[in-house]
């Protein structure tokens, strides 16, 4: 029976990590997006005016 139980909170335990870590990768490509469309309006400004970061 115990071994039982360990199995299947194993098995929840993955479930929810690979859920979460599903749901980062949709942030990440979103804020990748984000990202790329800054590079993007930013052209044709001035290098001191268009930076909407402090890298």
């Amino acid at each position: 029976m115990g071994i039982i139980l360990l199995v299947l909170l194993l098995a929840l335990i993955l479930g929810g990590l690979g859920f979460a870590i599903h749901v980062l990768w949709w942030i990440a490509l979103v804020v990748l997006v984000i990202w790329l469309l800054g590079f993007a309006l930013r052209v044709g400004e001035g290098a001191s005016r268009g930076r909407w970061y402090r890298w």
